[in-house]
């Protein structure tokens, strides 16, 4: 029996990678006088590392071995962090980044219709209660029943870890949740915390292996604007995405 629906956060609530965090990142970068630059495909290519700090030390192994690193490495990728995500609320609060589409209508009938929902997502704590104030609702932190953010477990996605904590915190078992996600590291993640997964591909994860989900989606759908279904199970597929719809993917798996 469903019981609850778990979601990323970046590029599954919101477009926030290209148009929030990618020019947050730079803004700190400015902040603290560094020449590092990272525009639309060169992002691309780094979100393939989950998490912001873990991304930023990537990038400097991989595309900037030549910059000479300080001693306080650390201290300046966290200082660096902290940084971004200011500059990253600053942008929500300031204009918001809008929910994809479907995503507030589907909240809302599950939330009527007494569904458990939850978070589960590498970025930090912050950016997500920023995002859910700013884009969903003045009190959107207290629609979901848990948010599993951050570092609050070691190991990020591809790892199961953030799907097993917000489970366990839940009192669920993985066969009682839905898990929504838009790349393949989450898709990872979900399937290895034993969930079922549905995925809302964009721009930067439309070429990933989706092998395992329930569903692969444009997007979540609108009763006037319908996604498109693009895995083999239904593709061409064009409908919206409701608690009725799921239910019935839920459990022909």
């Amino acid at each position: 029996m469903l019981r609850a629906l778990l979601f990323d956060v970046d590029g599954t609530l919101a477009d926030t990678e290209r148009d929030g965090h990618r020019p947050a990142f730079n803004a700190a970068f400015r902040e603290f006088g560094l020449d590092w630059e990272w525009d639309v495909p060169l992002y691309g290519e780094l979100l393939a590392v989950t998490g912001g700090k873990e991304r930023m030390r990537h990038y400097v192994e991989r595309y900037r071995p030549d910059w000479p690193r300080p001693a306080d490495f650390d201290d300046l990728i966290g200082e660096l962090h902290r940084a971004k995500t200011r500059h990253y609320t600053r942008l929500l609060a300031e204009g918001g980044i809008p929910l994809r589409p479907g995503v507030r209508r589907l909240l809302t009938e599950a939330r009527d219709t007494g569904l458990i929902l939850g978070i589960a997502t590498t970025t930090t704590p912050d950016n997500v209660t920023a995002l859910l104030k700013h884009s969903l609702a003045e009190d959107g932190e207290q629609w979901f029943a848990v948010i599993a953010a951050g570092d609050i477990v070691p190991a990020k996605k591809p790892a199961p870890d953030i799907y097993l904590w917000a489970i366990q915190q839940l009192g669920l078992s993985p066969r009682e949740c839905l898990a929504f996600e838009d790349s393949e590291n989450g898709l990872c993640a979900a399937g290895g915390a034993g969930l079922k997964t549905v995925v809302t591909v964009n721009d930067y994860t439309r070429d990933h292996d989706f092998s395992g989900a329930l569903a692969v989606l444009s997007d979540l759908g609108e009763p006037g604007a319908p996604y498109t279904r693009l895995d083999a199970a239904g593709a061409g597929e064009t409908a919206w995405v409701d608690l009725q719809r799921l239910r019935e993917w839920f459990e022909q798996v």
